[in-house]
């Protein structure tokens, strides 16, 4: 006669749905029309951009295997109603979309923070997708996937990290007469931290009458811009 013997706690959380983590903290909201709230951060494991300029690069490689369970309570014991997932790169983990329906589900805002290189295609329509788009002095704008301005909707954000005065051109030039630029919720102009002032680009702004909003990361001032967990 065969016996059925019950899986350890350790078997099913092997079967259940996971990602890789790298850190989770609560913070200050420091870009997005959603800045200067208080928000959950669940940074995701890994990368395949580059950015000359990336701050994050501890998260490339560093991380550990959460189950989807275990993370809803990590965030749960925060008490806060806005999260934000990002990385690296979230939409490069196989169960990223599942976690974002789940978020959605358990009553969050949520936000997605994505490098615009990978399909926003699937993800829940309840989450605030920010994608970014490379500017040339990012050495990663080859990699910017146009099909994801298509998708873009009025919950949407789009940002470019401005680090030259050329990125500032080519930015314009794709915001120009686009068909999606007045669908999204806001288009946000970023200076590259430490390397182009907020006067300048907003000089620029205001020189060219731009429909864009000036962003900075408002963390970096805050606290030490080399702090992580915030």
């Amino acid at each position: 006669m065969t016996r059925t013997v019950d899986p350890s706690p350790s078997d099913a959380a092997r079967r259940e749905p996971a990602v890789v983590v790298n850190e989770i903290f609560w913070s200050i909201q420091g870009e997005s029309t959603f800045a200067g709230e208080p928000c959950v951060f669940v940074r995701l494991t890994g990368c395949d951009l580059r950015c000359r300029w990336c701050d994050t690069q501890y998260a490339f490689f560093e991380g550990e295997r959460m189950p989807l369970s275990r993370l809803l309570r990590e965030v749960e014991r925060f008490g806060c109603g806005l999260v934000e997932l990002t990385g690296g790169e979230p939409l490069l983990q196989r169960n990223s979309r599942l976690l974002l329906q789940q978020l959605c589900d358990a009553g969050y805002t949520v936000l997605l923070e994505t490098s615009g290189a990978h399909s926003i295609d699937g993800v829940d329509p309840r989450v605030h997708r920010i994608v970014d788009c490379k500017c040339p002095s990012s050495g990663e704008s080859a990699r910017n996937l146009s099909a994801n301005l298509d998708l873009l909707g009025p919950r949407d954000e789009l940002k470019f990290v401005i680090g030259t005065e050329a990125d500032y051109q080519w930015a314009r030039k794709r915001i120009d007469a686009a068909s999606w630029a007045k669908r999204v919720r806001a288009i946000h102009f970023s200076p590259v931290f430490g390397e182009l002032s907020l006067e300048t680009l907003a000089g620029w702004i205001l020189r060219d009458r731009l429909p864009v909003r000036l962003g900075f990361q408002l963390h970096k001032f805050i606290w030490d811009p080399n702090l992580r967990g915030v």
